[in-house]
């Protein structure tokens, strides 16, 4: 989901807030696998207290294991960005878009991302309006 999809959604109020964890269940620098509806997401909580949300699914491997990748920055168009480097095959991509930044020699191929938000130390994740949601960060 791009920045513009999720500003849609909330602007037509079709973006449901799930409740996933609280934020102190998160190590900073380090991701969680959480299940929201029937999809795995990559929490990651960087050291400013934001957390970012992308697919546990690598699309290099098939594995579910991006939770489990290395926390890092890049310098993006002059800008340093968050980011996960796959545990696997060590592909790196941009935590707030999903963009592959370093496919290791292949086509690049993104991550889909969810918006996250954090209210009263618990940690929401936006889903589409009427997704059936459950689980949690571990």
């Amino acid at each position: 989901m791009t920045a513009a999809q999720v500003e849609d959604l909330v602007a037509d109020g079709e973006l449901t807030w799930v409740d996933v964890c609280r934020l102190d269940d998160l190590a900073p620098e380090r991701g969680a696998a959480a299940l929201v509806g029937a999809e795995q997401v990559a929490l990651v909580r960087l050291l400013d207290d934001r957390v970012l949300a992308v697919q546990q699914l690598d699309p290099f491997c098939g594995a579910y294991v991006m939770s489990r990748g290395i926390v890092g920055t890049r310098t993006v168009d002059g800008a340093d960005v968050p980011t996960v480097a796959s545990p696997m095959y060590k592909q790196v991509f941009d935590l707030t878009t999903g963009r592959c930044l370093d496919a290791v020699g292949k086509e690049p191929v993104d991550l889909r991302t969810w918006p996250v938000r954090v209210v009263a130390g618990s940690v929401q994740v936006g889903v589409a309006a009427g997704s059936v949601a459950v689980g949690g960060a571990g």
